[in-house]
């Protein structure tokens, strides 16, 4: 996996010169997203050692001393952590009642800092999605990060407002270990900085693309959840998806459910990121991931690329949901190509 990091001019050219695309906001191949609320305003400069204001939706944080040294490494990326007052609170698995988690969201758009993170997902967010202000959330002009059950948040998100976010590490998995990922960290601080316009990732045998969209997507398990729900966005573009302690036959399972319901024949690619933490068995009797793609390659009939760095894994890239970007596979390769300065 390779990122680059260029000045706003050659990002473009480079891109155009490899792939044919002509100028527009998502021409380069970078950690670069737009910032831009769909039709409103762009995300400002986040300037020297931003501040990040952790919150949780979801589930409990089991150790405090995880969120502590959460804290520690994200001082050492050059960024000022804060944790919400009820980052810690406790009722049942969650963190806190849905009354406390939604005051938690509420404070976490009128505080100063310019990027809110989830400090982990398990359980708790579609609760509490009906309840939610989505304009307000647009409006603040926060940069919203997190994964696995922040999903239902930036879907949400997407699907009522337009609004960008950041599909990327929270701080317990991710910063509150005893040692953080170099890359993860890597490609956090540059994509909220503004400074990726590429990443490059091995995807050996992937469909050729080049093309470009809105991407959106997230985890398999909740993004299903959501069909039928005023929460599902009807986003025709890139579509990526991950997952983690689901079998490959539950895997196809909800593609199947996507497919069926005409989402899939809409996008025009899909990207797999990484789907972990299964068991086979010996009644699969050679059934796996594999055959789940190859399966899905004579469903859709649209390009489908394999290999993007993101999921339930160490080393993971920052994803802007809801951004235009491009797309192009060549020669065992995939290239996103992320608009220019977020």
């Amino acid at each position: 996996m390779n990122r680059r990091r260029s000045s706003p001019a050659d990002a473009h050219h480079d891109h155009d010169a490899h792939h044919g695309h002509p100028h527009d906001e998502a021409g380069g191949h970078h950690h670069g997203h737009d910032h831009a609320h769909g039709p409103g305003p762009g995300f400002p400069s986040l300037g020297s050692r931003p501040g990040i204001y952790l919150v949780s939706p979801s589930g409990a944080v089991p150790d405090p001393e995880v969120i502590a040294r959460a804290r520690e490494h994200l001082k050492a990326q050059g960024f000022h952590p804060v944790a919400d007052r009820g980052a810690l609170v406790r009722h049942e698995r969650f963190a806190g009642t849905d009354d406390q988690r939604l005051a938690a969201l509420a404070r976490a758009i009128t505080q100063k800092h310019p990027i809110v993170m989830a400090t982990r997902g398990g359980y708790g967010l579609s609760r509490l999605l009906p309840r939610i202000d989505w304009k307000a959330m647009a409006d603040s002009g926060k940069r919203f990060v997190g994964h696995s059950d922040f999903t239902f948040f930036q879907l949400a998100l997407l699907a009522s407002t337009g609004a960008v976010s950041y599909a990327g590490p929270m701080a317990a998995f991710d910063f509150g270990g005893k040692r953080v990922d170099d890359l993860t960290a890597a490609m956090f601080g540059e994509t909220l900085r503004g400074e990726l316009e590429i990443l490059s990732f091995e995807s050996e045998g992937s469909d050729p693309v080049d093309c470009r969209g809105i991407l959106w997507g997230g985890n398999l398990a909740v993004l299903v959840s959501l069909l039928g729900t005023p929460y599902f966005p009807r986003t025709r573009g890139i579509l990526f998806l991950e997952d983690v302690n689901e079998h490959p036959y539950r895997v196809e399972r909800m593609l199947v459910q996507l497919a069926q319901a005409g989402v899939l024949a809409r996008q025009k690619a899909i990207v797999l990121g990484s789907f972990t933490d299964y068991k086979l068995t010996p009644h699969d009797a050679g059934y796996d991931l594999g055959s789940v793609v190859r399966w899905l390659r004579r469903e859709v009939r649209i390009p489908v690329v394999t290999g993007l760095p993101f999921g339930h894994v160490k080393t993971k890239a920052t994803l802007p949901v809801g951004a235009k970007i491009g797309l192009a596979t060549e020669a065992g390769m995939a290239y996103l190509v992320f608009p220019h300065g977020h």
